[in-house]
């Protein structure tokens, strides 16, 4: 690997063990293997791009992996409800399995109002999150935006919530057959 994608690599880690707010420069640079603290500035022009850029390669790579979850749980002979909870397990346990980012995301979304280039990336990867939400549940196409963009904001405000809760109190959280309960109940 060469000093950029160490970095991101260090990156990555600190964010995942110390978070965005607490993370140094001088943190990136020795998880990165000891690569030079102007290496920073030189490959991403800051700390702040450098962890942003950090948490959005490894939001798509959850992302990606994620869609490899759900589809592997599929059951397209079931009802659209049964479908819905079972997905939403798969989220669950993907979630689970990747406190670490999920902590690191949230603590980048509370700089993000200190911080205009970070909330700009951030916007970005949730239109992204929105769109892919939309297909990956309901197959909803790019070309139908209206209800792309609203079935996507409910994923994504579902997920948000979802992982929150779970962060918050695991113990606790709502399961994908609550949620689907939930729906039921909401839409009788």
């Amino acid at each position: 690997m060469g000093n950029r994608e160490d970095l991101l690599a260090g990156a990555r880690q600190c964010l995942f063990e110390k978070g965005y707010a607490r993370t140094t420069v001088r943190d990136i640079a020795t998880a990165a293997g000891g690569v030079s603290m102007a290496a920073i500035g030189y490959h991403f022009g800051s700390k702040e791009a450098l962890l942003n850029e950090a948490l959005a390669e490894a939001n798509r790579e959850w992302g990606v992996e994620l869609e490899r979850a759900v589809t592997d749980a599929a059951q397209p002979d079931s009802t659209p409800l049964d479908r819905f909870a079972t997905n939403w397990t798969a989220v669950i346990d993907s979630i689970g399995a990747h406190r670490g980012l999920w902590a690191a995301t949230f603590d980048t979304i509370a700089q993000a109002g200190h911080e205009p280039a970070t909330r700009e990336q951030l916007a970005t990867a949730v239109a992204e999150a929105r769109s892919g939400l939309a297909r990956l549940f309901d197959n909803v196409d790019e070309a139908d935006e209206a209800n792309g963009r609203a079935v996507g904001a409910f994923y994504q405000a579902l997920l948000t919530g979802l992982a929150a809760q779970y962060l918050i109190d695991p113990e606790h959280a709502p399961t994908g057959t609550d949620l689907a309960e939930a729906v039921r109940t909401i839409t009788a």
